[in-house]
């Protein structure tokens, strides 16, 4: 899978390099070049990230040691340049491209083999990245759900003057909105870094959506946080009652430590 987009000669040279590093080395069995250089979209300055498949018994000995990554600065010959990587197996490959979360599956965007002795490996590359249309529904109802209570909470931010809340729920309000939007065009959420980026370019959103992202993420209030959310709103039915999501909230938020299993935030 060739990058979508020109590599930089710099960034090539590093590549070269990783290649020249590990493709002779028994422990390892394929080297995959992820990040911005593969999506085509790197800057000069831009590290090259990469994963690199080690063979079962050597992942296993480096999970054991917590091995798992590789920094190096003495294969790149630019100012500031520095590869960096993450050592997987191949079950990684497998689990990701059965049951992945969609960072994980969107870090595959683009990526391609810089050296391969294992031909699964490019098998299965092109099955990464592929939205989970599985699960398509339930994350429409999530993500409107949690977009509708925080923006609620913004209004009970500021009739409370509470700015710690005013700055999580405007957080989490352009989160889930965002995601919201991603779910609709069925693109993978990239991650906070490339999300601005992502949702640039899909083409089906509310008129103004950026702006008032934009807005929001600048000037957090009851106002702008009401503004973009009302845009979701009138886009479309998101087949989800203003009950509804306060039920779901409850159920899945407040609640959801009744699993068995309670989120980071609540330990």
């Amino acid at each position: 899978m060739p990058a979508t987009g020109p590599i930089f000669a710099r960034h090539q040279r590093a590549i070269d390099r990783l290649v020249e590093a590990y493709q002779d080395n028994h422990r390892f069995v394929a080297l995959i070049i992820g990040g911005s250089v593969a999506k085509g979209c790197a800057r000069p300055d831009s590290d090259v990230d990469f994963m690199i498949v080690a063979t079962d018994e050597e992942f296993a000995r480096r999970d054991t040691a917590d091995d798992l990554f590789i920094n190096r600065r003495d294969l790149c010959d630019y100012e500031g340049g520095f590869v960096d990587g993450k050592v997987i197996d191949f079950k990684y490959l497998r689990d990701v491209a059965a049951f992945g979360n969609e960072p994980s599956r969107a870090a595959f965007l683009g990526a391609f083999t810089a050296f391969c002795h294992r031909r699964e490996v490019d098998d299965i590359l092109p099955t990464i990245p592929v939205y989970p249309e599985r699960d398509h529904d339930q994350r429409i109802r999530a993500f409107y759900s949690m977009a509708f209570v925080q923006n609620w909470l913004m209004g009970e931010a500021a009739r409370h003057d509470n700015p710690y809340t005013i700055q999580r729920a405007a957080s989490q309000l352009a989160l889930y909105a965002s995601r919201l939007i991603l779910a609709h065009n069925r693109v993978l959420f990239p991650y906070h870094k490339w999300l601005t980026r992502a949702l640039e370019d899909v083409p089906d959103k509310p008129a103004g959506f950026m702006a008032s992202l934009a807005a929001l993420n600048t000037s957090p209030s009851a106002t702008t946080a009401g503004q973009l959310f009302e845009g979701l709103r009138r886009f479309r039915d998101w087949g989800v009652k203003d009950i509804d999501a306060y039920m779901w909230f409850m159920r899945e938020v407040e609640w959801g430590w009744r699993g068995g299993k309670a989120s980071l935030e609540d330990l």
